[in-house]
């Protein structure tokens, strides 16, 4: 191996790494601005989101220069232990007397004084076991006993957890991750076609057993038939949209945050985007997250090894779907689902994790020339 080849297998991806800074740049000042009123009238202190975003961001970078330092094989040694902490978790989050309540869901558990959402962890453990098992499980994957059921079980038991706590959109994401997992580590199409046929009637049965997941439903349909109570979260969305034009009406000059958005700040950060900077910032935004999951799935198609592939293909997928489910969700494409926006919303536990994400996969990133080199 020459000295180009040395000096190329430690270059990260250069642009998933740009594209990242840039929508952590843009979600910081967005916040602030999208933020500023709410936190004057709630806490005397226009900064006080901006504050703790700060410091989530300088986390979430130590984080992820940290993950580029790890070789990445070295996340097969806590595949297993991280999914059992993560089992866990979700059990002890649905103690009442432990879990947190937060809009009407237990999400968030609170150690020594500082709360953390875990499914957020969890959706990152779950993809490292799922890359570790399936890689080593490779050559089983074809037989459904032997390579598929045990990452079922274990996979359908977590969705179990979340389902119970209630989060259905994370527990929809888990699943459609285990599905193209499986479908990348080289299962059978009549084996996933199985997984299928029974996951989508459950997921319909769940949609009708409870009846606010069937009015978000009636609600993304004609939000106008209730825009007082149902339909008031997306039409606030689209007004942003509509009242944004091509260019926007300019940073901090938006009217929508003024308590007529619900959570400007996280879940419809991109309507605040979209009435400030317009058309023009949303496509922005959009692109950047295109060419996010470009690089993504570029890394792990030039991955050394089977686990870096599946690796790199779940996180990239992670933050995919997240921000394809906020995005379409704000723009009134398919109904809310209570998903931040990776990067760019407020918040810790999502935005630490994501940054994790993206350590680890420009961590795969600087192996990739290993594959050509042997």
């Amino acid at each position: 191996m020459d000295a180009a080849v040395k000096k190329e297998d430690k270059t990260p991806d250069i642009i998933l790494l740009l594209v990242t800074l840039i929508l952590v740049t843009v979600g910081t000042a967005m916040i602030y601005s999208s933020s500023s009123i709410i936190a004057l009238e709630k806490f005397k202190d226009s900064q006080y989101f901006l504050k703790k975003q700060i410091l989530f961001v300088f986390l979430g970078l130590v984080l992820m220069v940290l993950m580029t330092k790890i070789p990445y094989t070295q996340l097969k040694k806590v595949a297993y232990p991280g999914m059992l902490l993560s089992l866990i978790l979700l059990v002890i989050l649905l103690i009442p007397s432990i879990g947190i309540k937060r809009g009407g869901a237990m999400r968030w558990l609170n150690v020594g004084g500082i709360s953390f959402q875990v499914t957020e962890m969890v959706k990152i453990a779950m993809v490292v076991f799922l890359a570790h098992l399936l890689a080593r499980k490779a050559s089983q994957l074809k037989n459904f006993s032997k390579g598929i059921l045990f990452p079922l079980i274990i996979i359908s038991l977590v969705i179990l957890l979340v389902l119970l706590e209630p989060d259905f959109g994370t527990a929809v994401i888990i699943a459609t991750i285990l599905f193209l997992m499986l479908s990348i580590a080289g299962s059978r199409i009549k084996h996933l076609l199985l997984l299928m046929t029974a996951f989508i009637p459950v997921g319909i049965l769940l949609i009708l057993h409870k009846g606010y997941r069937l009015t978000r439903l009636t609600a993304f349909l004609d939000p106008w038939k209730d825009a007082s109570n149902t339909g008031f979260q997306i039409i606030q969305s689209l007004l942003s949209f509509g009242s944004g034009g091509t260019f926007g009406v300019g940073i901090g000059d938006g009217m929508q945050k003024l308590f007529y958005l619900p959570e400007p700040h996280t879940d419809f950060i991109l309507s605040t985007i979209a009435e400030e900077s317009g058309f023009i910032g949303v496509t922005i935004v959009i692109a950047l997250f295109a060419l996010f999951a470009l690089r993504g799935f570029m890394i792990a198609l030039k991955a050394p090894d089977l686990f870096g592939t599946l690796l790199a293909a779940g996180l990239t997928m992670v933050i995919a779907l997240e921000a394809f489910i906020n995005i379409a969700g704000v723009m009134g494409l398919i109904p809310l689902k209570g998903l931040v926006l990776p990067f760019l919303s407020y918040g810790g536990t999502a935005f630490i994790m994501s940054m994790t994400a993206v350590g680890i996969l420009l961590n795969i990133s600087a192996h990739a020339a290993r594959t050509k080199d042997g």
